[in-house]
């Protein structure tokens, strides 16, 4: 199971966070929403990519405090010897994630990806070089690409207070396992909204058919971004009156500028320039759950592959030998990114739950009932 670490404080003050209602903390799949005709791996998560880690902190302290770390680890071994290819795509550039220039240049990984808050990200930065710096057989590193990627939780969350230490991101990236992963107002979702409700952490995966080489692809979102919510598309938001430009509050123009994180994790064996293609088609997925990228949004995607046969030892070798997909065999992969990345935002919505934070600010979770009635009379 994957672990999930509250302070102490979160503990103890917890129970009066989250007000009662009719929300169900379930799944998309849990409540009959199928999204999609590629079917899910077993978790139905990034870790459903054999070797795919996920950990995090979830800090929730006092009136103000509301954020976290949510780490993202490709394999076992040590990230900076034995790298994974990557690339980055940037939908919209309004955001302050570090270490893409390096990813965009070399096509690699050499840390895990980190994700926090806005304001956090230096310090996040640190933690992930230090803990890089520290690993057996790292001795002599001189320079560490530390990938760390952010939205901004500052409706719920006292950004200002930057509370996030190195500390934070060691533990996130020690706790970190396969199997299911936490969902919602956890780790950097903790204080996160998005569509006009609250969300948060959420996560899905596909495995495409074994005629198309059965890969697996797994998507992590974190959710922070505005527009007109549609689920399964089903224009709730704009049936609940409840979306960009609607004519009342509680729903402003300021909310759609937020931003999303979206990783991708694969174990097709993909090369930099196609997994900057299959980037491009998670930011699809957030279209159809209603986003648009606001001129305030930061939209990124962080694509890897574990395929061994594209993995880059870094053994001073001038030349290695790769084995990967051709052009023409990446099309089901591009399908498994649009369907994994919008069910993984609609599950970091019916996963999150009613927060109040900073400033007495709340949030309200997805009226699922609402929701589900809608869809069902949709169907009929």
């Amino acid at each position: 199971m994957n672990k999930l670490i509250f302070s102490l404080s979160a503990l103890i003050i917890m129970s009066s966070l989250y007000t009662a209602s009719s929300h169900a903390s379930e799944r998309a799949r849990d409540l009959g929403v199928e999204i999609g005709i590629l079917a899910p791996g077993p978790h139905n998560a990034i870790t459903d990519v054999a070797g795919v880690k996920v950990g995090q902190v979830t800090l929730i302290e006092g009136e103000s405090v509301r954020t976290g770390v949510t780490a993202i680890l490709p394999h076992d071994g040590n990230p900076f010897i034995d790298r994974v290819p990557a690339a980055a795509y940037v939908g919209n550039g309004f955001g302050k994630a570090v270490g893409l220039s390096q990813v965009q240049e070399l096509g690699e990984l050499e840390t895990p990806i980190v994700l926090t808050n806005t304001l956090s990200v230096y310090q996040a930065a640190h933690g992930l070089a230090d803990w890089v710096l520290g690993l057996a057989g790292n001795e002599d590193v001189r320079s560490v690409n530390a990938v760390v990627g952010e939205t901004n939780d500052g409706y719920l969350n006292d950004i200002r207070a930057r509370v996030i230490t190195p500390e934070h991101v060691r533990e996130a990236i020690e706790s970190a396992d396969g199997g299911p992963v936490v969902e919602g107002n956890v780790g950097a979702g903790t204080g996160t909204r998005a569509l006009g409700f609250k969300a948060g952490i959420g996560t899905s995966s596909r495995v495409l058919p074994a005629s198309e080489g059965g890969y697996t692809l797994g998507v992590l979102v974190q959710s922070n971004f505005g527009g007109v919510l549609a689920i399964d598309g089903i224009r709730v938001g704009e049936a609940l009156g409840r979306h960009y430009l609607a004519d009342h509050v509680p729903y402003t123009p300021e909310d759609d500028d937020g931003s999303i994180m979206i990783i991708v994790a694969t174990d097709a064996p993909v090369m930099a320039r196609n997994l900057e293609r299959l980037a491009k088609r998670a930011l699809l997925g957030v279209g159809r759950v209603g986003g648009f990228m606001a001129n305030g949004s930061g939209d990124y995607v962080i694509a890897f592959s574990t395929a061994k046969s594209v993995r880059i030892e870094h053994d001073g070798r001038d030349r290695h030998e790769l084995t990967e997909l051709s052009n023409a065999a990446m099309t089901p992969l591009f399908l498994a990114a649009v369907e994994a990345t919008e069910e993984a935002i609609v599950n970091s919505l019916l996963m999150a739950e009613t927060m109040t934070g900073h400033q007495g600010r709340r949030i309200e979770a997805l009226p699922v009932k609402d929701i589900m009635d809608l869809l069902e009379k949709a169907r009929k």
